[in-house]
């Protein structure tokens, strides 16, 4: 099935089979190793990227589902001179990465939470929600909560 997905700005036509997920095409198609694939049933969130700006696993949403659609991955948090996203610069601030494989997921998904909340550093129990949404084995959570908190701050005051 032919498709246009268009990924972090950039539009690819594509022919894929209808049963894709779309975890699989970023990977496989596109070269996007960035998305993980954790548990493959949408639980762990390795796979998160956000869709039309909304956060979804991409290994329980097909490939033709997005035709059409933004997608954004971790690759596309970057500025466009290349400067790393506030949470990026956060997260390594406050170790807030281990081993690193939960980390893609973990970044889009406060991504998706800091565009619809630019106060989000106000709420913590919304920030606790944002990082209860997927599972790290190595961080222990504290140092992603606090990563989280300072991005949306440093957010905040760059808008401001």
């Amino acid at each position: 099935m032919k498709i246009t997905l268009t990924v972090n700005g950039t539009a690819h036509r594509l022919d894929v089979e209808p049963r894709r997920l779309l975890a699989d095409v970023l990977r496989d198609h596109l070269g996007l190793t960035g998305t993980h694939l954790g548990c493959e049933h949408g639980i762990c969130g390795a796979c998160t990227v956000l869709m039309d700006g909304e956060p979804v696993r991409a290994c329980l949403v097909l490939a033709v589902q997005c035709d059409g659609s933004p997608v954004r991955t971790v690759e596309g948090l970057a500025g466009p001179g290349g400067e790393p996203h506030p949470l990026q610069r956060a997260f390594s601030a406050e170790h807030a990465l281990q081993c690193g494989f939960c980390t893609p997921g973990f970044l889009m998904v406060a991504a998706g939470a800091l565009d619809t909340d630019p106060d989000l550093a106000d709420h913590p129990e919304a920030i606790a929600s944002v990082v209860g949404s997927n599972i790290c084995r190595c961080t222990g959570y504290e140092p992603i909560r606090r990563a989280i908190t300072r991005a949306a701050q440093e957010q905040r005051e760059t808008t401001a």
